[in-house]
């Protein structure tokens, strides 16, 4: 399926301005101050939710095409509006993309590079996932990111990979990917930037969910490693 979700051939969706337009129609201004002294970062906000967002970028995934849409992602996330790159986020987060996805595979890992804060990280990065998922051969250009010196490139690797430490019962090649990660936590817990700490804390206590030994023996090797604060995450879920 090359477009929409739904079954039949989709309309031409809509430009990045009338997208723009869109969201801007939903905007509150006294929202938008307050996010943007929340996330404090210069980038325009709207003061729009991610539900509203959300409901938006169902429509014009119906609307358009797989081609289309990989245009209008593009076009939303470089006018480097808040909103407007959560919504190219959205648009492409979607588990099967069908024939190829290849061309948003490559428009997500464009931005990795130049992310700068961590909601517009998350966001893309949980497209990114369902693209990894899809595809874990990608791993191999995930980890270079592991040693890039954007502190959120390199916690997009971890990001992106975690439905791997979600997983209830993993595959042998599943399992294989999460030893991988496991890896690069180990070297992430040198890193004395918070969030990739968080970062670290947050996958391991996912995974203590489903493999609390793992995790324990992870801990045990590297724990000392860690800020006590990501000790404390990665553990939340153990018992004694």
């Amino acid at each position: 399926m090359t477009g929409g979700e739904a079954g039949g051939t989709p309309q031409a969706g809509p430009g990045v301005a009338a997208a723009l337009a869109a969201l801007r129609g939903l905007a509150d201004p006294k929202r938008a101050a307050e996010m943007a002294a929340y996330h404090k970062t210069d980038r325009p906000f709207l003061g729009v939710g991610v539900p509203q967002i959300e409901a938006l970028a169902r429509d014009w995934r119906a609307s358009c095409t797989l081609e289309q849409r990989v245009v209008l992602a593009a076009g939303l996330w470089d006018r480097d509006i808040h909103e407007a790159r959560v919504a190219a986020a959205k648009l492409l987060t979607q588990a099967r993309i069908r024939p190829d996805d290849a061309a948003v595979w490559a428009l997500i890992a464009g931005w990795v590079e130049g992310f700068d804060s961590w909601a517009l990280a998350d966001h893309a990065s949980a497209a990114g996932s369902r693209r990894l998922l899809a595809d874990p051969k990608r791993l191999d250009q995930v980890e270079a990111w592991t040693r890039h010196p954007n502190l959120w490139t390199r916690r997009a690797a971890l990001v992106m990979t975690l439905p791997w430490a979600r997983l209830p019962h993993p595959k042998p090649a599943q399992t294989a990917v999460r030893e991988r990660v496991l890896s690069w936590a180990v070297a992430y817990a040198e890193d004395q930037e918070w969030f990739i700490q968080k970062a670290v804390g947050w996958w391991l206590r996912d995974l203590s969910r489903h493999d609390p030994g793992r995790v324990r023996q992870w801990l045990a090797a590297h724990g000392d490693r860690l800020k006590p604060f990501a000790r404390r995450e990665a553990a939340r879920h153990l018992r004694d």
